[in-house]
Parts: C-alpha cells; structure tokens; sequence
C-alpha cells in the first residue's frame, strides 16, 4: 500500500499538538505551520541532503562575487569595452541586492523549494549567457540576469537552515556556511586564475551550469513541503515600488563617486525621487493584505536592532574589505597580489569566530556576543586609524584578524538572534532583510567613504590612480611620490576613523538587544526526534 506523506496537521495530532517552543511572540503552531504551507520535518538523511544542496548554491553565489574578477582582465581583451569595466561588477551587485527583500518574501508566500529552484534556474541561465556573451553590452546584461537569481541563494539558504534545525544545531550549521562564504572568498580568485589560464574565461560561468542544476535536482528530491491551496496574495506594487526606489538609490551612490557629483541637480532631484517612492512603498504596504515587508516585524524588538547594526555594521564590512588593500598598496608600496591577500587573515578570523560565536550563543545569549563583536571592531578600526606608513606588517594584519572576529560574532548572532524571535511564516522576509540591510549598507557606506576619499586626494592636480600603478610609481618624482603617499594616508585614517564611530553607534543600537540567554529547546530537541521518527515510518522506499 502506498504511503502518503503527513499533512502539518496530521504532523501536530501525532505530536499531541506540541510544537517549538514559543519564540518571543511565535506561537507553537507558528513553527510548524507556515501560513498555510508547512515544511515536512525532515530524517537525517534528507536533511543532509538539503543542506548540500543548499550550500552548494550558496557556494555558487559566493564564488561569482570573487572568480569573475581575476578573469576580467581576459574579457576585457576579448570583448573590449574597457569604459564600462565596473558595470560588469555594478549590474551583478545591483540586481542581487535589490531582490533579496522579494525572494525572501515569495520563499514564505510559495514555499523555499520552488523560490531556491527558481533562483538556481535564473542564475544557470545568466551564467549561460554570460559565457556565450560576445560583446560588453550582452555581457553586462547577463551579468544582471545572473544577479536577479543570486538574489535568492544566500539569504534562501539561510532561511532553509533556519527550517530544518534546531536552535543549537542552526547556530553551528550558521557558522559552517560562514565558513562556506569566507572559504570561497579565499579560493575564489585563485580558482577564477586557473580556470581563465588553462581552459577559457568563458568557462568561469559555463561551470556553474552542472554544479547548479545538480544543487536544484538534490533541493527538489530531499526538501519535502506541502503546498496550500489557497492562492497567495502577492504585493506586486509594493515589490515594484521597493525595487524601483532601492535602485535608484543604488545606481546614484555608485555613480555618484564624488562630492560634487552628489550635489547635481540630477542627483539631488532622483534622491527626492527615491524619498518620494519609499513613502509610497509605506503606504502601500499598510493597506496590501499580505506586504512584500510587514510593517509589523518592525515592532519586534530584535529583529528592527538587527537589522539596523547589521547595516551599520555592513558599512564598516566593506570599507575594510575595499579600503585596506587601497591602504597596502597605495601607502606602503606592496603590489596588488601582496594587498589582495591582506583580506586573508579578516576571512580566516571571521570563520573561526562564527563557529565559535554559534556554540557560545546559545550559553550566552545574543546580546553579549554582539557587544562583544562590535567592540573587536571599534578596537581594530581605531588601530587602523592610527596606522602608520612605519608600522610593522603584522600589527596591520593582527588589526585586520580582530575585525574579522568581531564581524563574525556580530554577523551570525543579529541573523540566529532575527530568525529565533519570529514565527515561521516571517521567516523567509526577516532573513533577507538581514542579508539586505548588510548589503545595502555596504553600497552606500562605499559610495559615501569613496566620496571622502576623492575630496581628500581632490587638491592634487597629479593623477593619484598613479599609487597603485607599479610603473607609473616609478616614473613619479620622489616628492611628488611622498606627498600623495602623506595625502592618502590621512585620507585613509579619516575613513578608518568614521567607520569606528558608525561602530560605536552601532553598540548603542546593540545594548537594545534582550539580555538573557536564547531560549535553546529541550522542547525543540524532543519536537525534532520524534518528528524524525515519524518521518522515517511515512519516508517512501527508495
């Protein structure tokens, strides 16, 4: 006799009703039932083979943002269009930024499955077209296309996690997809080298095909939910409106790279624009009956501070991440390969840290463990302020190892901290707006600190492009050498400097956090065993 896989309902009779404990306002049904879809808790077999699976569409994700760069160079002799170089890098960043906030909530509307095969099949499909690109333009535009799909991997996997585990064992499944991310950050432009030197450029994309059909296959057979039947309401004005406004905003912060570019009348006339189409976003959003955002989630304490530390601390992220290479080879002379690396040690600590943050969670609580991150970070970047063109090579890579652990410990607890305190039918939209704020708040500290930046190197009529330019360093008069060095460096301090009180600021936002420990789930333990149990009896044979 065929066996039928158990409706949520059929799940919570034979679990006498018991759910996961409550979630600050989660109800226990909320975690078994997902507005009318609910996800089959899963054998240990099938869990695993989800989080392969989801891990390896993050690991795509995470090895594009790094690959493509070592291979540019070779596209730009084969394609030309050198003018446009960065909107290779900018088009990719701006649609999988900008759709993070709607896969997340299409994920809790239709379920994780079909949105993370979706994402997979849109990013195999710009991938595809980028390695059949034969000119700039097409490439760019499959570089978006491959963008909009990679705007569901990281954070859909992230709320998957989320679904399947335990709090303690999410917290460490958490840190070893960190590990995952700060893994492919490293290798990535090595295996980006090798691939472009021994086969083609053109393989850098072509090579996501298998892996990411044979991550959509493994989703499909091993993650097990049950679709409702009542349609979804789906906010489609408020998605456009969002999407509209985020880039808009996006594309002048990246343009405008200057002070007095930000300070056109075009630019000042799309920022009221961008003003303008968010108040609308919120009054759409109050009256649509299911909203891409709930206005709501923002009255849960934990998840509106993670979302504002983790775009104040985004900020900082990538300011480390794009201006201390700047910081090498601009000021201490090393060459592009010597500053590249520097990012080595901030990668490496960061993993350890989420590892180690993930276990101590759930002994200690969210709330320390982010102060504590945070403070790392203040500490490594008031040392980075105070870097000198004299000061030894390890003390600048110790700074670097501190920023790491504390980003790490700040980065896994706000997302373990945000998914805990809802139910799960806000999962999906809390996951992606802690991906999101993270992102949008490194474009935009970006921009702004890259606009210090030109104002400070402004008052020198040589081309400052020269510092990082080997051959044009050598053909630059000792003086004339010595005092872009000086500039850049003071202008590299006042950034520093701004990014460890955006940190400071940050903690304040932090001391917000609910004290205690998370509620960790000896209920949560026993709800999961025996749903396991009962999957395997209901499991089809294989």
């Amino acid at each position: 006799m065929e066996r039928r896989p158990l409706s949520a309902a059929e799940y919570s009779r034979r679990l006498g009703g018991r759910g996961r404990p409550p979630l600050h306002s989660a109800s226990p049904e909320a975690r078994i039932v997902h507005n009318g879809t609910s996800m089959l808790p899963l054998s240990p077999r099938r869990r695993w083979a989800v989080t392969i699976g989801v891990m390896t569409g993050m690991l795509l994700a995470a090895l594009e943002a790094t690959v493509v760069g070592t291979a540019m160079p070779t596209i730009v002799a084969a394609l030309g269009g050198l003018a446009h170089y960065s909107w290779v890098f900018s088009a990719y960043l701006l649609t999988s930024t900008v759709t993070v906030p709607i896969w997340g909530k299409l994920s809790d509307l239709f379920g994780r499955r079909p949105m993370f095969q979706i994402g997979i099949a849109v990013f195999v499909l710009g991938s595809a077209a980028c390695g059949f690109a034969h000119s700039m333009t097409f490439l760019i535009v499959a570089r978006a296309v491959q963008g909009l799909g990679a705007g569901a991997l990281v954070p859909l996997a992230m709320t998957i996690i989320g679904d399947i585990y335990t709090l303690e064992q999410r917290a460490k499944m958490q840190g070893l997809f960190s590990g995952v991310w700060g893994l492919a950050s490293v290798v990535g432009p090595l295996i980006g080298g090798f691939i472009t030197d021994q086969w083609s450029w053109r393989w850098v994309f072509y090579l996501n095909l298998p892996v990411g059909i044979a991550a959509a296959i493994i989703i499909g057979i091993a993650l097990v939910e049950e679709k409702r039947e009542e349609r979804p309401k789906i906010d489609y004005a408020g998605a456009f409106v969002l999407t509209a406004a985020v880039t808009i905003l996006l594309l002048v912060f990246t343009e405008g790279s200057s002070p007095r570019a930000l300070l056109e009348p075009g630019v000042l006339a799309l920022m009221v624009l961008v003003v303008v189409l968010f108040a609308l976003f919120a009054r759409i959003e109050r009256r649509a009956p299911d909203p891409v955002v709930p206005f709501s989630l923002f009255r849960n304490r934990v998840v509106t501070v993670s979302i504002i530390v983790g775009f104040l601390a985004g900020v900082a992220m990538f300011a480390a991440i794009t201006f201390v290479p700047l910081l090498a080879q601009g000021v201490l002379g090393t060459s592009a390969t010597a500053a590249g690396s520097l990012l080595t040690p901030l990668l490496l600590s960061w993993v350890l840290s989420s590892i180690v943050g993930g276990r101590l969670l759930i002994k200690l609580g969210s709330r320390p463990l982010v102060i504590a991150g945070l403070a790392l970070m203040i500490a490594g970047f008031f040392a980075l302020a105070a870097f000198h063109k004299t000061t030894p090579w390890s003390v600048l890579v110790f700074d670097l190892v501190i920023i790491g652990a504390g980003l790490g410990l700040v980065m896994l607890t706000l997302l373990i901290a945000a998914q805990h305190s809802v139910p799960r039918e806000q999962l999906g939209i809390t996951t992606s707006l802690n991906q999101f704020s993270r992102s949008i708040g490194g474009a935009l500290g970006v921009a702004l600190l890259g606009a210090v930046l030109a104002s400070g190197l402004a008052s020198f009529s040589d081309n400052p492009n020269a510092l990082v330019n080997a051959e044009a360093r050598a053909h630059m008069p000792q003086a004339t050498l010595v005092q872009l060095q000086h500039a850049l460096e003071g202008t590299l301090h006042n950034i520093f400097l701004i990014c460890a009180i955006i940190v400071v600021l940050s903690l304040l936002f932090a001391l917000a956090l609910p004290g205690g420990k998370v509620e960790s789930a000896h209920t949560e333990r026993m709800m999961m065993a025996e749903m396991t149990t009962i999957d395997a009896e209901h499991e089809p044979e294989c």
